[in-house]
């Protein structure tokens, strides 16, 4: 099975593949996400750890379905989670759980909707979604705004962890804006296609904004069998 980043399609056929982790739990692949839960998680042992995002150096790397398959395991695991998609200018999470995207982060940091209102949950036990909403014309204003912060605090204090989506650190600002308000950072790259340079760059870029960097995920990178599969690395 190729876990490249799929295409956005509404079928659930296609968007089923993005949740390796609950359609099939027993896969090599769903056992590597929760090997990189538990690095996180050892990675964290001395500090409360709340808040994940998830970027990439570019597009196409595999972030979001990493990000996805990552709010899953954590619910696995019995965590009250919401998953928040971040990447307001190319959201896809609506696709990927198969919910509305009427309502969701862009109306809830403009003061169209509630927290509450916007939330949706999922079939997933302990998974909740909170979906981009409407594509905004100033992404980056609302993620570095006030309500991001005090909509954040909200969603503490009925979850046990929150974990973004975001865009590309060297596409827009977005990500950078959004890594100092979580408590620690998941980079992907693509084996054989993210460029040295590319994820080097990423990495001094969120440094520069204060991100409290996990580790990195390294999507696609081949077995000697033959499968694909996700590893994580330190800092």
């Amino acid at each position: 099975m190729v876990l490249k980043k799929i295409k956005n399609r509404k079928s659930a056929a296609t968007t089923s593949r993005h949740l390796i982790s609950d359609k099939l739990p027993k896969s090599p692949i769903s056992e590597q996400y929760r090997t990189i839960r538990t690095n996180i998680q050892f990675s964290a042992v001395d500090r409360n750890l709340r808040s994940i995002m998830v970027t990439s150096s570019g597009p196409s790397e595999g972030k979001s379905t990493t990000a996805s398959n990552m709010a899953v395991v954590f619910a696995q695991q019995g965590k009250k989670v919401l998953f928040i998609d971040a990447d307001m200018r190319k959201p896809t999470a609506h696709y990927t759980f198969q919910q509305s995207n009427v309502t969701g982060l862009t109306t809830v940091l403009t003061k169209q909707s509630t927290l509450t209102e916007s939330i949706n949950p999922t079939r997933i036990d302990n998974l909740d979604i909170l979906t981009s909403g409407p594509i905004p014309p100033n992404p980056a204003e609302l993620l570095s705004s006030k309500a991001m912060q005090e909509m954040l605090e909200a969603a503490y204090l009925q979850y046990d962890m929150v974990i973004f989506d975001t865009p590309p650190v060297l596409a827009v600002t977005d990500a950078q804006l959004l890594a100092n308000k979580c408590d620690g950072t998941l980079m992907v790259v693509a084996s054989g296609s993210t460029e040295k340079e590319s994820a080097q760059k990423a990495k001094e870029l969120l440094d520069a904004a204060q991100a409290k960097i996990l580790g990195v995920v390294l999507n696609g990178k081949k077995r000697q069998d033959g499968a694909l599969y996700y590893y994580y690395g330190g800092k």
